[in-house]
């Protein structure tokens, strides 16, 4: 069976990731892979408080609970999404990055991810 620090390791080997991350509901890294010039720690304490807003929003539009958010910025997108009720993750991904494919995998595999955490 495959362990976490597999997950992370496969998403960070795809083109055009630059970082995959699993963090606690709390801010904590439980793994991650980043390369050189990020700090997961750093970027996994900005997760919680965007998921709460996030899920504030949905509460408010009728819309349910939570499950993942895109970010898009000048040089590159940033995906977060639930993974269990103790986790996320956290990806980023270069403008050259397959997103709709990265999309795709973490809805088919989101329990088999969840079996993880």
């Amino acid at each position: 069976m495959p362990t976490i620090r597999d997950l992370v390791s496969a998403l960070r080997r795809r083109d055009g990731v630059d970082a995959a991350i699993v963090l606690g509901r709390d801010g904590l890294l439980i793994d991650g892979a980043t390369d050189a010039a990020l700090d997961p720690d750093g970027l996994a304490a900005f997760v919680p408080p965007m998921a709460l807003a996030a899920a504030e929003m949905g509460v408010a539009a009728g819309r349910g609970d939570f499950g993942l958010m895109v970010l898009e910025y000048s040089t590159g997108t940033v995906v977060v999404t639930s993974v269990s009720p103790e986790a996320f993750m956290l990806v980023l991904l270069r403008p050259d990055a397959n997103l709709a494919a990265l999309l795709y995998d973490l809805r088919r595999f989101r329990a088999q991810i969840a079996s993880l955490v």
